[in-house]
């Protein structure tokens, strides 16, 4: 995969941090953006790209990641390769979740990605590839995760109609679903979610940082749509998802109803 420009949102940690570390070794010029960006997140960043650009935005708002996305286009080029790694997480029982704290994980996670999308596809060429980082939460769900499967189901969707509208142009969109990954978001997540929640997610297993940039990027040099990093439990749950949805609900109950009574 031929890649010059590189534009990564989330930039600042997590999965974001780790693709623009994965692209710029390949040899992009790597745009991160980001709401702030601490002095050790720029460095290791630089250490793949001493001339990474640092675009702090919140991807709430669309005319300020319009702005960032001009102005990085000015600065390194078009991207080549585009991805939406901006996100947060609310693992709550639903009727925990105020209409607030709903709104703002569907504003970053899903209008974030819409926003991203519509700054960066006006500048990009054939031959390009937007990524948006969605979940394996946006395929399958959870128990508490009414408002986080809410915005990354949206986030598929938004990719699946942006495939089919970017094809013509010679555009290729991907949508990353991966299971759990060890980043400060989930860090947070196991603090804070319900027990029960923590324990059905084992099902689909987890998958480091290295092999999600590696799988990732070996995903998109093959142009595929749907990209799911992890081990053979991840894969298999989105096999059951759609081939035997009523097995996997059914499977889920059985988890949910064993690890309530257990809590």
């Amino acid at each position: 995969m031929q890649c010059k420009a590189a534009f990564v949102t989330g930039g600042a940690s997590g999965i974001g941090l780790a693709l623009a570390e994965t692209l710029a070794r390949r040899g992009a010029r790597v745009a991160a953006f980001d709401l702030k960006f601490s002095d050790e997140a720029r460095a290791q960043l630089r250490k793949a790209c001493p001339e990474a650009l640092f675009l702090e935005v919140d991807v709430r708002d669309a005319a300020g990641v319009a702005a960032a996305v001009d102005k990085a286009v000015s600065q390194i080029g078009r991207p080549d390769v585009a991805i939406n790694s901006a996100g947060v997480q609310v693992a709550l029982p639903f009727l925990e979740i105020s209409s607030e704290r709903y709104d703002f994980v569907v504003d970053v996670n899903l209008k974030g990605s819409r926003n991203f999308a519509a700054a960066v596809l006006p500048h990009m060429q054939s031959g390009g590839h937007l990524a948006l980082v969605a979940s394996l939460a946006g395929i399958v769900s959870n128990y508490g995760y009414a408002a986080y499967s809410s915005s990354k189901f949206g986030v598929v969707g938004l990719a699946t109609a942006l495939r089919i509208e970017c094809k013509p142009r010679g555009i290729v969109v991907s949508a990353i679903c991966p299971p759990e990954v060890p980043t400060p978001m989930v860090d947070e997540e196991r603090r804070t979610a319900p027990a029960v929640t923590m324990q059905t997610k084992q099902f689909a297993g987890t998958v480091t940082l290295p092999d999600l940039c590696s799988q990732v990027m070996h995903g998109l040099e093959r142009d595929r749509f749907m990209i799911v990093p992890g081990s053979w439990r991840a894969r298999f749950t989105v096999f059951l998802a759609r081939a035997f949805p009523r097995l996997l609900a059914r499977i889920t109950d059985s988890m949910v109803a064993k690890a309530l009574r257990a809590s």
